[in-house]
């Protein structure tokens, strides 16, 4: 089932390869010639840097696009968000739309995360903590129990905390942000 709330998700347009840079262009100013601020918030081009090896022997650094033919929007999706991108010269389509008018389906965070941070959009929260210490947890049903640290998965950013349950160990995966140091 569809997801029909009205929240900030990311997506994935299809261009032509080699427009993406005019693709993002041309939207950034329909997003303003248009005011659609409040609905359309980041064009994003995940691009990184690589070396090359130049005939002469010599390195050079190379902004390399990480997957051509592809734009990534954060956005709210409207009739009108969805009609504005859809139309901006250059774009071929939504990924995840099958065609018809269907609206197009938002990348999981667990996909669209890694692309974020790799491209220095999104940053990996860290916690100073050690297996075996413990912890209070802030959030979700063990919230305000004491744990011990059993796994830290940092590229996740969540810890296994083992918790006192009816007498036993009970393992709770949560995210940094759901645990404090005592």
């Amino acid at each position: 089932m569809a997801d029909t709330s009205p929240e900030k998700r990311w997506y994935v347009v299809q261009t032509y390869s080699g427009l993406e840079n005019s693709v993002k262009i041309n939207l950034e100013r329909r997003i303003e010639s248009m005011q659609m601020e409040d609905l359309i918030f980041q064009v994003v081009i995940p691009e990184e840097i690589r070396l090359e090896k130049k005939s002469d022997g010599t390195m050079k650094e190379k902004l390399v696009k990480i997957y051509p033919g592809y734009v990534f929007i954060e956005l709210i999706v409207t009739d009108d968000s969805w009609f504005v991108v859809r139309n901006t010269p250059g774009v071929t389509g939504f990924l995840g739309s099958s065609g018809g008018g269907t609206k197009p389906i938002p990348l999981p965070p667990d996909e669209i995360n890694p692309i974020l941070k790799r491209v220095g959009l999104l940053q990996t929260p860290t916690l100073d903590v050690k297996v075996g210490e413990r912890v209070r947890v802030t959030a979700g049903p063990f919230a305000n129990q004491i744990g011990t640290v059993d796994t830290i998965d940092a590229e996740k950013a969540e810890v296994t905390v083992l918790v006192e349950m009816f007498g036993r160990q009970t393992p709770a995966e949560l995210s940094f942000d759901e645990i404090e140091t005592l």
